[in-house]
């Protein structure tokens, strides 16, 4: 039994573990988004969010207890410049991990990691739900005016059809005389060769 037992082993000894976690950490807070198992994706969460809101206090005190996990100097200036700016006034929920299913090789169940805030797809999604809502609020005599122009475009479609079969028939006609324009040029070569 696992009572009172926080976190996991991830199958390394603490100082691997420690320097697993720095990583992922880091390669997390540069790239947005990483992919991994679903057991070092919980504990990376676990990980940086504290991260995170620590770096959110800018100071002196903050930007050193954060240096001593996250090595890389540039992502530091990242954490502190662009991302703590992005995120705001969220007051946590940073991250997010997103099962995606089981590797080929080793059956391992694999998760995304990524950063709220950056994750584009649901900023689109979020702006197509806003599209749409707006739309709602139009009056409602301009769907009768849609409903009206579609109803035109309905009888419109239903005329082209008939044009398009009358012009695959005359296509058909075209290639087969081609052929027989193609055969009669042959026999015409084949006559001047014999004569020459």
């Amino acid at each position: 039994m696992r009572h009172r037992v926080k976190g996991r082993k991830l199958g390394r000894t603490a100082s691997h573990r420690r320097a697993t976690l720095n990583e992922l950490a880091t390669q997390l807070l540069r790239y947005k988004k990483i992919k991994t198992t679903v057991a070092k994706a919980k504990e990376t969460k676990k990980f940086v969010e504290p991260l995170i809101t620590k770096a959110k206090n800018d100071n002196i005190g903050s930007r050193r207890h954060i240096a001593k996990f996250i090595k890389d100097k540039e992502v530091l200036k990242e954490l502190f410049g662009e991302i703590v700016e992005k995120i705001g006034d969220r007051p946590g929920g940073y991250t997010r991990v997103v099962k995606l299913g089981h590797r080929l090789g080793d059956a391992a169940e694999l998760a995304i990691v990524e950063l709220v805030d950056y994750n584009e797809i649901h900023a689109q999604k979020k702006e197509a739900k806003d599209k749409a809502e707006s739309k709602t609020t139009k009056s409602k005599k301009a769907p009768k005016k849609e409903e009206a122009a579609d109803a035109d475009v309905v009888e419109e479609t239903k005329e082209k059809p008939k044009k398009t079969t009358k012009a695959k028939s005359t296509g058909a006609k075209k290639t087969t005389t081609a052929k027989k324009e193609t055969k009669s040029k042959k026999s015409d070569k084949e006559d001047k060769g014999e004569d020459k």
